[in-house]
């Protein structure tokens, strides 16, 4: 891998920048050349070591930006209806109201409730295989990541939370635009599109939550809004709206990403994709490297909330700490030649759930689908084949794939 000489300041504009953006990867060694734990300007440092970055996930005097450091770094963020919508979730909310919701959404999460959704995992992947057929039957192209790779996890979450199997293409695009506010680097004019976004999908949800008030269902809606309605001190109107749209949001996009850069692996490499289609343990192992090797978040954030002493490096109370954690995952110090993709090396454990308290509520979920789905689909279609040139979506924080074009054969 080349290796840019330059400082972290750069290094972190050109990451965020169009190019960088396809492949920050390089990017991230220009950083690790000047430490695991980068002093990059007064007031910011960024962690680019796997044992800095799991450390700085799990520092009980680290915080998540909320709405408090949101008036000190923007003050006028409450004029935007998708960073009012997230900072209402428990993804940008600090103990003790971060617990609160939580144990609200968790229950739906564990590994009895994931192990119970395997079985409608398998028929809905099954579902979309016979569909993947009907539409490469006579060998054109077709984009998976549209066709398979959004549809799977959309119709879990959908599923889950009780959002009509029709209503679910119409969320992709809205989600796109949704998620621009997680990135934290847009511009005014593309935080307009995720308020417009927002505003769309919180009308939906509103509608939603006013149905399943009237007629409870069995999914996560109806119980969340049970909860808000009987005792609205342990949920809010405005931190149920904001956790539903985390929730629709977050939990299908990054799956998404994981499917398709699973599929893109083993595509690119035979010796894998038989071994996916006749081993689980082999499956298990190969959907971690992929998470370590392309994790679809790359990266999160936290505060100092009090001076920390973070493995020697001092951090000052009002710092903000950058975890790098696709860096982590590709430190030559946990993974011996780390930009090798190698599912058989052991103990992978890799930073792209995050950790500590805001570890992803959805990752066991997340690697479930991936499990079942990416050995369904190869076996299906022993042909299946790239039909043309993979792009990246012009994200950094949440990578992926916009177009993977595939023939099935």
């Amino acid at each position: 891998m080349t290796v840019y000489v330059m400082q972290p300041d750069e290094a972190i504009a050109a990451m965020v920048a169009p190019e960088g953006r396809l492949n920050p990867y390089p990017l991230y060694e220009a950083i690790r050349a000047h430490g695991d734990l980068v002093q990059v300007r007064e007031g910011l440092i960024a962690a680019v070591g796997y044992a800095e970055c799991s450390r700085a996930l799990r520092e009980p005097q680290f915080r998540v930006q909320d709405a408090s450091s949101y008036d000190i770094v923007y003050p006028e963020w409450r004029s935007h209806s998708s960073l009012r919508g997230f900072t209402n979730s428990m993804l940008f909310t600090n103990p003790p109201d971060h617990a609160r919701m939580r144990r609200l959404v968790t229950g739906a999460f564990t590994a009895r409730r994931v192990a119970e959704l395997r079985p409608a995992v398998e028929r809905m992947t099954d579902q979309l295989l016979d569909r993947l057929a009907e539409i490469g039957a006579d060998g054109s192209p077709m984009d998976l990541m549209n066709e398979f790779a959004f549809r799977l996890p959309v119709a879990v979450i959908s599923e889950m939370l009780g959002v009509p199997e029709g209503d679910q293409v119409w969320f992709r695009a809205v989600a796109a635009d949704v998620m621009i506010a997680l990135e934290g680097l847009t511009t005014l004019s593309e935080l307009a599109r995720a308020d417009a976004a927002v505003d769309e999908l919180s009308a939906y949800l509103g509608e939603l939550i006013d149905r399943r008030r009237r007629t409870p269902s069995d999914d996560l809606v109806s119980a969340l809004v049970q909860v808000r309605d009987s005792d609205g001190d342990r949920l809010s109107q405005d931190e149920l709206m904001g956790n539903l749209t985390l929730l629709l949001n977050a939990g299908f996009d990054t799956t998404t990403h994981l499917l398709g850069h699973g599929v893109l692996q083993a595509l690119e490499r035979p010796e894998f994709r038989a071994r996916l289609c006749v081993d689980p343990d082999f499956t298990v192992n190969y959907v971690e490297e992929t998470l370590r090797f392309e994790p679809p978040v790359q990266a999160t954030s936290r505060w100092a909330g009090a001076d920390v002493n973070l493995m020697g490096t001092e951090v000052p109370a009002g710092t903000k700490v950058l975890v790098l954690m696709a860096a982590g995952n590709r430190d030559p110090r946990r993974f011996p030649q780390p930009d090798r993709f190698d599912p058989d090396r052991p103990d992978i454990q890799p930073l792209s759930f995050a950790g500590g308290i805001h570890y992803c509520v959805g990752a066991p979920l997340a690697r479930m689908e991936a499990q079942v789905a990416l050995p369904m689909l190869l076996r299906r279609f022993p042909k299946l084949a790239v039909a043309g040139t993979p792009t990246f979506r012009a994200r950094w924080l949440a990578r992926g794939h916009n177009w993977l074009p595939v023939s099935i054969g």
